[in-house]
């Protein structure tokens, strides 16, 4: 949902599917070097190399396509198969590569990351897109929490959702401090200090092996 509207259906045909993907990629790149406001539909066409008609088959305005830019960084950050990389249900090794995959993420989106966080001090659309944002990745790292809990490794007496939100936020301010705002620390022990945070507020005690 945008702007309190519905955001429309994907196109049905391969054709349209590319070309709303290179509207998207377009727009990524015009939004990263010219910045939000400044970027005109005009620029992300002629980007694309398609007509200003086909843009609104696809989208309705400049807010509705950053927020399908957006929408791309947020599923490749959420990273839901993180087990599955990992191939282990050790919960250390878990939240580590989860940890890992989301900062490294984040560096690779960290001119986007910039943007949203300068349009949403201005725009209060953008502002209830990054909360939406925001509550996607608490949501899923609450329910990693909870299934700890039944399983029995992690502390019961926590709100899995409030512990969620505190981690993550721990998290993504950490990323924004240090690829966004140039905080000199090192991917590798931002990895290692974030994780054993991770742990030690979830009272986790580590496999032995």
């Amino acid at each position: 949902m945008v702007g309190g509207r519905e955001a429309r259906e994907l196109p049905r045909t391969a054709r349209g599917l590319r070309t709303r993907a290179a509207l998207v990629a377009a727009a990524r790149r015009v939004f990263e070097r010219q910045g939000y406001l400044d970027a005109k539909l005009t620029d992300i066409t002629r980007e694309a190399q398609c007509a200003v008609g086909s843009f609104y088959t696809y989208f309705t305005n400049k807010e509705e396509i950053f927020a399908a830019v957006l929408e791309e960084a947020k599923e490749e950050m959420l990273h839901p198969n993180v087990r599955e990389m990992t191939g282990t249900d050790d919960p250390v090794a878990v939240i580590e590569a989860a940890n890992r995959a989301y900062l490294q993420a984040y560096a690779r989106n960290a001119k986007l990351m910039r943007l949203l966080d300068q349009v949403a001090d201005i725009d209060d659309d953008v502002r209830a897109l990054r909360r939406r944002r925001s509550e996607a990745f608490t949501t899923r790292n609450a329910r990693a929490i909870r299934d700890l809990q039944v399983r029995g490794v992690a502390d019961p007496e926590l709100d899995p959702l409030l512990a969620a939100t505190a981690l993550s936020s721990m998290v993504s301010r950490m990323a924004q401090l240090t690829f966004v705002q140039g905080e000199p620390w090192q991917l590798d022990e931002l990895v290692v200090t974030l994780t054993r945070l991770w742990v030690n507020a979830l009272r986790i005690t580590p496999q032995r092996h």
